[in-house]
């Protein structure tokens, strides 16, 4: 049976958490802000690209080798070249990384046209030879893999599971739809279960991990033995301490909405920030406010008016409205359904 090697440095006990890789999100600077409200005991990196003219990418670089959070940070790729996915895995392992993850599931269609990502669930033959070879490469640290259920079905689903086990992967991260549901639509987490029950690692349930409440009823109903949160935590960042405080049978700390606002403001001071222009900013901050705003008001006022706004005083005045003039306001457990 194979076990995930803990770093050394850090002793943790199960259940696990990890924050989903998420491209243009999960990089050096939104570890550090993570950090400042409890970070989860893993960071993926953003998937390092992978084709013949390939190089490791210095912004994704940097997410290790300047990442001073303490926690350890996988680093994972993605591509279906396999001599340049062994070159790329080799190169990433003279780095202090706690293992190389290989991207399985990526829904995105410019990616799986390519027969990347998610598309690599469609020829299980072609990932038999990939996990072979990265077996090989890959042998003085943990090798993961990150992947859905399937490409459209679960058709491959239990051949893919048994070629994890055949090939001594060290730890799956399982998202519980196919590709091609993307990101919508019921997470089935009775196949969760099943790769639990079949494979000889551990796995991180992931898909749709929207508080620690749900956590929670996610590792009772699959056995996994963590979860690796996404887009939610974007929404909430003290989700990792909070899903920590529900498995110690704690009560959660309420979080006042004036912290909301100074995580905003963290938010808003990006490091390209002075060379990005103001409408582009706020636009990106949106992308943030999408999923923080579905926690903050049950009728959803503050999203729709926040989508409205167009600059930095619009938005910052609309948040200082919501977030700061009521101090004994808290930030919901659980986005509002409905919102």
């Amino acid at each position: 049976m194979s076990q995930v090697s803990l770093p050394q440095s850090l002793h943790l006990d199960l259940p696990l958490t990890a924050l989903a890789p998420m491209q243009d999100v999960t990089n050096l600077w939104f570890m550090k802000v993570i950090n400042q409200y409890g970070s989860p005991d893993y960071f993926f990196t953003e998937y390092f690209r992978v084709n013949e003219t390939s190089r490791l990418n210095p912004s994704i670089l940097a997410s290790i080798t300047e990442n001073d959070t303490s926690r350890p940070v996988f680093a994972q790729m993605m591509g279906e070249s396999i001599p340049h996915l062994v070159r790329t895995a080799q190169e990433l392992c003279g780095y202090n990384i706690a293992g190389v993850d290989l991207n399985m599931g990526c829904p995105a269609p410019r990616i799986y046209r390519k027969k990347a990502g998610g598309g690599l669930l469609l020829s299980p033959e072609k990932v038999n030879r990939i996990l072979g070879e990265l077996r090989q490469a890959v042998n003085d640290r943990p090798f993961t893999v990150k992947m859905r259920l399937g490409f459209e079905n679960t058709d491959t689903f239990y051949q893919i599971l048994d070629l994890i086990n055949h090939h001594n992967i060290d730890l799956l991260s399982l998202h519980g739809r196919t590709v091609l549901d993307r990101y919508h639509g019921r997470v089935n987490y009775d196949l969760i279960a099943e790769a639990v029950r079949r494979v000889n690692c551990p796995v991180l349930a992931n898909g749709n991990i929207y508080s620690a409440a749900q956590a929670l009823s996610v590792l009772a109903q699959t056995g996994a033995a963590g979860v690796m949160v996404g887009r939610w935590a974007i929404g909430n960042p003290w989700i990792f301490d909070q899903i920590r405080q529900v498995l110690r049978l704690e009560p959660i700390a309420p979080v006042p909405l004036v912290e909301v606002r100074k995580y905003i403001d963290r938010l808003w001071q990006t490091p390209a920030a002075p060379n990005i222009p103001e409408r582009a900013r706020v636009s990106y901050l949106k992308m943030f406010l999408n999923y923080i705003a579905l926690s903050v008001d049950s009728e959803g006022v503050f999203l729709r008016l926040m989508r409205q706004t167009q600059t930095q005083a619009e938005l910052f005045h609309l948040c200082d409205r919501f977030l700061v003039v009521d101090t004994t306001q808290t930030f919901a457990l659980a986005p509002y359904s409905g919102v």
